[in-house]
């Protein structure tokens, strides 16, 4: 299909509408919604996690500095500036990843606040030992895990050229393998999970410029690989859960933004594997996992178009001119006196349609060339135009013009790109790199995770020799009286914890909820030392005190053991159990109440039900004067809504509801 047979602005954006949709049902694009187990077994989809969880020790990892104390991104007492550069393995070899990151030149700003970081953290002392309450900790997860220990923790050193750890590498350590999850009616396997420390947080990103903050610095965390073995997103996310649910129920565990972060590897066949990172909450993995098998199977499409116009992709080479700088009017751009921008238009040979080809929802190959720009030359967005957009005349024009100069044909794609002088080498040869993975389908990488369910390229995936020997760590045996003592108090596995919930008839919708706030084991204590109905306990936790959190109230759960007692005072007075959802806040609020003085804040009135019946008698009569319920059992409903205090802590609702309609009789 041609679509450069016009020149008009509307009509070349109906054809790269009409491109866009066409090529979206060649790769058979459905949403998700839409999407079966059998949608995802034909394109050969599988994928697995890696969950980064943060550990709850009062130090960090290799210092002993106070962990969990964070800063803004104002609040720092001194700035250091670092450059990275990469230097060769003991095999002689350069990582991939660490010659992209070079070609960013990239300054790397560290804020540092003195309470929370120390010269460890910059690279300026070695580690100290290894923090043997986060070490235990692990080691309790990986037997959650069903993992094999192993005998000796050995320290080694993982790269990480991003600028987000000041020594350019992590220390980590693997504390199991081989364990495995039950999901549904299989198991997913758990590849390793080791102990490691957390990198900075990322303050902004502009151009060269990248700023960090060293309070997140250091502190340990878990992090937790499974095996490529969830063949649908929803399997996915269900196993993401459930490793959630999983370090949570050891109460050892950072929870809230950013104390777990997951990263989802996926593929299809004859793709390759591409980790997005970044995923900040789980809800998010089955759309972002999604349109990623799609995206892989709209590179290959595109990689097989490729290969049968060109015999010899290794020859294929972009062409390229610059434009006169008056065009810089007509495009969006920062420029200073420091930094001159140019205009260049850049021919692709072949790639006529391909620009507004289907990548993912409402993205096309050419928003494969912007993430890279923006990633390695530093461009910022916007900064690449194809001429199948929308432009004014005058760019159109212009580019008209360098078609003719750069002997494009009518098959060749023409873009525009405008940068600062010293990124335009590195802009064109990001363009004539990317186009060239084209032929060869998906290329290796790493990519940000966005809200929608879309995800843009952040790095080249590292190599397999990213990890090396920590010569500075000694290796850490873990003896078997360690083991056996942490295997002595673990807690129920969350299989049987989500049995129990259904076996108690808990409501289902806050099994969620519960199992994340580690609160079935307190739903336990309420149910078997209050004899409380299950069913009412499940929700006095999951529905009421839910809300309560959600309206501000103290989210420590320590909060929560205490009105235990109180229940059991409650039902030791033979009182009906719907009375504790009234007093549920009111202990929240304050805990220094007691039963007693609960009771009496809440107007609680020990009655019988004799007494009940007289008072709706008194009632009855007052309804014609008061009309304010229409419909259906309109009086009984009046005067429910004035008697229903009296149930409290006396007879179910549901009783008192039947006395009700039994005097005023129905309508």
């Amino acid at each position: 299909m041609s679509i450069r047979s016009t020149k008009t602005a509307p009509e070349m954006a109906d054809a790269v509408a009409a491109r866009y949709k066409e090529t979206r049902e060649l790769t058979g694009y459905i949403p998700r919604f839409e999407a079966t187990p059998e949608t995802y077994a034909a394109l050969g989809y599988k994928s697995g996690l890696e969950i980064h969880q943060q550990l709850l020790t009062s130090k960090k990892l290799f210092c002993r500095c106070p962990a969990g104390l964070y800063q803004e991104g104002t609040d720092f007492d001194a700035e250091l500036i670092r450059h990275m550069r990469p230097t060769l393995s003991e095999m002689g070899e350069y990582d991939g990843t660490a010659l992209m990151e070079k070609r960013t030149r990239k300054n790397i700003i560290y804020r540092i606040k003195d309470e929370s970081a120390c010269t460890y953290d910059i690279d300026d002392t070695p580690p100290f030992l290894l923090n043997q309450q986060a070490m235990e900790q692990s080691i309790e997860i990986a037997l959650l895990l069903d993992c094999n220990l192993v005998s000796e923790l050995h320290i080694a050193r993982k790269q990480y050229l991003d600028g987000s750890i000041p020594t350019g590498f992590q220390r980590t350590g693997i504390v199991g393998v081989s364990g495995s999850i039950p999901i549904g009616k299989k198991r997913v396997g758990i590849t390793q999970i080791s102990i490691e420390e957390d990198s900075c947080r990322e303050v902004s990103d502009v151009g060269h410029w990248r700023t960090y903050t060293t309070d997140r610095l250091g502190m340990p965390l878990i992090e937790t690989v499974t095996d490529p073995d969830c063949l649908t997103p929803d399997e996915l996310a269900e196993a993401g859960q459930y490793l959630r649910f999983l370090v949570r129920s050891t109460g050892k565990v950072r929870t809230g933004m950013g104390a777990a972060r997951q990263d989802v590897n996926a593929s299809i066949a004859g793709g390759t594997r591409v980790e997005i990172k970044g995923v900040a909450h789980i809800t998010w993995i089955p759309e972002l996992t999604h349109n990623e098998a799609f995206r892989q199977k709209s590179l290959l499409t595109i990689a097989d178009m490729l290969k049968k116009r060109f015999s010899n992709a290794g020859e294929w080479k972009i062409r390229q001119t610059r434009l006169d700088n008056h065009l810089l009017e007509l495009l969006p751009h920062r420029e200073s006196d420091h930094d001159p921008m140019e205009v260049h238009a850049v021919a692709l040979p072949g790639f006529g349609d391909i620009m507004a080809f289907f990548n993912q929802p409402g993205l096309t190959f050419a928003d494969e060339l912007r993430g890279r720009l923006k990633v390695i030359a530093c461009v910022e967005h916007p900064n690449l135009y194809h001429d199948l957009q929308v432009l004014s005349p005058v760019l159109a024009d212009a580019m008209g013009d360098a078609r003719s100069e750069l002997g494009a044909t009518r098959d060749d794609a023409l873009v525009l790109i405008w940068a600062p002088q010293d990124d335009i080498a590195t802009a064109l040869e990001t363009i004539q790199e990317r186009c060239q993975m084209a032929f060869e389908g998906v290329p290796n990488e790493t990519r940000k995770a966005f809200a929608n369910g879309t995800t843009t390229f952040e790095r080249v995936l590292p190599g397999p020799d990213r990890m090396y020997p920590d010569t500075d760590s000694a290796p850490i045996p873990i003896s078997e009286e360690l083991i056996a003592r942490l295997k002595a108090n673990l807690p129920e596995p969350v299989d049987v914890r989500m049995k129990q919930l259904r076996e108690w008839k808990v409501p289902e919708d806050t099994h969620a909820f519960l199992l994340k706030s580690n609160l079935v084991p307190l739903l336990e204590e309420l149910i078997e030392t209050t004899g409380l109905d299950s069913r009412f306990a499940g929700t006095l936790l999951g529905h009421t005190y839910k809300c309560l959190l959600g309206k501000g109230f103290a989210v420590d759960s320590t909060r929560l053991e205490g009105f235990v007692e109180i229940a059991r005072n409650v039902l030791e007075r033979k009182m009906h159990y719907n009375i504790l959802a009234e007093l549920l806040p009111l202990w929240m609020a304050d805990t220094s109440l007691d039963a007693d003085m609960l009771l009496e804040k809440v107007g609680y009135e020990n009655t019988t039900a004799a007494a009940v019946t007289g008072q709706i008698e008194k009632l009855k009569s007052g309804f014609s004067r008061n009309r304010r319920t229409r419909g259906r059992d309109a009086r009984a409903h009046w005067v429910m809504g004035r008697v229903r205090r009296l149930a409290l802590g006396n007879m179910p609702l549901s009783r008192m509801w039947q006395t009700v309609k039994g005097v005023v009789g129905d309508e």
